[in-house]
């Protein structure tokens, strides 16, 4: 028998699956509260929270859904304490079937070296403790070659090594039944199974196993864990424009990912105050790079009398092959039509010289737009797909779209022409014709494009299939994935990692769009509802940081931990598993783990 249940809003989904045939077999299980039967058998019997019921004949390897709800329709399941627990199939001759065990291990209550079994974030889909303890820090295993980039990574950020010859032995079983990024982790005192479809998966087990021999101090509570995540995105942004980070900075970061098991870098390197990428096709953009007294750009956001830099191709490729053995994708981001503050003072082209517009953006910028009207425009947005789409193996190509001025272009003859020509009416309406033909250049080198949510307004709105990132709320994404597009969702309210922690003056970051405290990243559901159509197209959650308020490297590290811990939670756990009391726990199980790597946390 395999048992699996979810919350889903006021529901709890249960799926049971046997591995024979059974007449019609009774559920037993306990939950906190009494509950009802919505579909998928019928209760016999209730005494409290426990309940018997009724279920059709099951086949065999054929999963079978109950639905059930608490009968106070007040009340609402909070966490996975609030699942049925100790769930079992009475058979019409009064013997049991159970959830399987780990070969060879029995049933145990959990003791206080096992307290917050498993001590991992983000959490297992399926964690089941066992009697006895693997006593552990290292792992000998028959292969090499799956588990290096573990190896490596453990190394790196002091935690390793994780494999050596008189470790505890460690079997690998290669599971092409699993599904992709899953793995299966069976920890007995004798040693630990970790089985796996493909390399994701092989990593995310090896990482698991690193960090529970951490966190439970080498006595590692033996068990079986089973796991895969809710979500493909799964990722962080960082934005090196408003400052510039150094390149092993964004090495230490994508260590940090693979260890939450996030495999998504969004990298921005493009906005008003600088483009830091070095372009052989704009060799101009160089001048970008600093700002300060005597730059383009003055010494905003705290740049003094001169900062910044940029990144070399040498630079991308360290970068690049760092993520590729973590298992971690680049995707870069380019700002079009807004935020190229930078861009339109060294392509003063791009800008109609008969414009006579006052708009200014949410930052106080003006002159801040390039305009579509213009030749130099394109032969700009043009050269940097084509050369970012040669540069980056990740088939998707970020093209910004967000937070256009108000009355943007209605001061420029040319952009006026432009819209009587192509039959558009509004600001709204040229930006999304002008992002959806730079859309067109991105599939024609085989990417798919994306765009902040702003890119699906006007008229047409962004096409080609593009992926859509909700950052003002989940309205506008949920919206979108409605309408059909693909959807990252990265709401300001429970992600943007550079909101500050509380509302004490003496803390760090914005406030704009909220105060975020730990347990807040993980308060929402990516994908509220019960609707299929949603579902289907929210296809990840990703945590974002801005760096207005950076002057140097080290004080993102507070901001993003613990919070990047709700995230993964958030982009890998399923729905409603999310314990946002467990969090601040999980948070204290890794400081060892950050202590190792030098990583500050809050």
């Amino acid at each position: 028998m395999q048992f699996d249940a979810r919350i889903d809003g006021k529901l709890i989904r249960c799926r049971i699956t046997s591995d024979r045939d059974l007449k019609a077999p009774a559920f037993c299980f306990s939950c906190m509260v009494p509950v009802d039967v919505v579909e998928g058998g019928k209760r016999l019997s209730a005494t409290g929270g426990h309940a018997e019921v009724a279920l059709p004949d099951l086949k065999a390897g054929q999963p079978h859904d109950v639905i059930l709800r608490h009968e106070n329709p007040e009340f609402t399941p909070a966490n996975r304490a609030w699942l049925p627990l100790g769930a079992n199939l009475r058979m019409q001759d009064g013997s049991l079937a159970l959830p399987p065990l780990p070969d060879g291990v029995r049933q145990a209550p959990r003791d206080s070296a096992a307290a917050d079994w498993p001590r991992v974030c983000p959490q297992p889909t399926r964690a089941m403790a066992a009697a006895g303890h693997l006593v552990a820090t290292s792992f000998a295993a028959p292969e090499i070659d799956p588990l290096s980039a573990a190896d490596d990574l453990a190394t790196r950020v002091g935690l390793g090594p994780f494999l050596s010859g008189d470790g505890a032995p460690l079997a690998l079983e290669k599971d092409t039944s699993l599904p992709p990024e899953a793995y299966r982790l069976r920890l007995t005192p004798e040693g630990a199974q970790l089985g796996y479809a493909d390399r994701a998966g092989a990593l995310h087990g090896a990482v698991t196993l690193l960090t529970l021999a951490r966190a439970h101090d080498g006595r590692i509570p033996c068990g079986l864990i089973e796991d895969a995540p809710r979500f493909g995105w799964r990722g962080q942004h960082l934005d090196c424009a408003r400052h510039f980070y150094s390149v092993d900075t964004i090495l230490r970061l994508l260590d940090l990912m693979a260890l939450l098991k996030l495999n998504r870098f969004h990298w921005h390197f493009a906005d008003d105050e600088a483009v830091r990428l070095d372009l052989d096709s704009l060799p101009e953009l160089g001048r970008t790079h600093f700002r300060g007294e005597g730059e383009l750009i003055p010494g905003v956001f705290g740049g003094g009398i001169r900062s910044g830099g940029g990144y070399s191709r040498a630079d991308v490729t360290r970068i690049l092959d760092r993520a590729a053995d973590l298992g971690i994708e680049v995707m870069p981001e380019i700002e079009v039509p807004a935020h190229a503050l930078a861009l339109a003072r060294v392509y003063p082209g791009t800008r109609d010289p008969e414009e006579t517009g006052t708009e200014r953006s949410v930052q106080g910028y003006a002159a801040n737009v390039m305009n579509p009207a213009m030749k130099e425009s394109w032969r700009v947005w043009h050269a940097m797909v084509d050369e970012i789409a040669g540069l980056f193996p990740f088939d998707v190509i970020h093209l910004g779209c967000d937070e256009l001025p108000e009355g943007t272009w209605q001061g420029s003859p040319a952009a006026r022409r432009l819209m009587a020509d192509e039959g558009l009416d509004t600001t709204d309406d040229l930006q999304g014709w002008t992002i959806n033909r730079l859309a067109r250049r991105v599939a024609e080198h085989g990417k798919t494009p994306a765009a902040w949510e702003e890119a699906a307004r006007g008229k047409t709105g962004i096409e080609n299939g593009a992926i859509l990132f909700s950052w003002t709320g989940q309205g506008p994404g949920l919206e979108a994935a409605r309408a059909g597009y693909k959807v990252v969702m990265t709401p300001a309210q429970h992600v943007y990692l550079d909101m500050a922690h509380t509302a004490d003056p003496e803390d760090w970051g914005a406030n704009w769009a909220a105060v975020i405290a730990l347990q807040d990243t993980v308060a929402w559901d990516p994908v509220p509802g019960d609707d299929p159509a949603l579902a289907d197209n929210i296809i990840g959650v990703q945590g974002t940081f801005w760096s207005e308020f950076t002057t140097r490297d080290a004080q993102i590290e507070a901001m993003l931990m613990p919070r990047l811990l709700g995230v993964a939670t958030m982009a890998w756990q399923d729905r409603g598993s999310a314990d946002p009391a467990l969090l601040p726990r999980l948070a204290a199980a890794y400081q060892p783990i950050l202590a190792a790597m030098g990583w500050q946390s809050a």
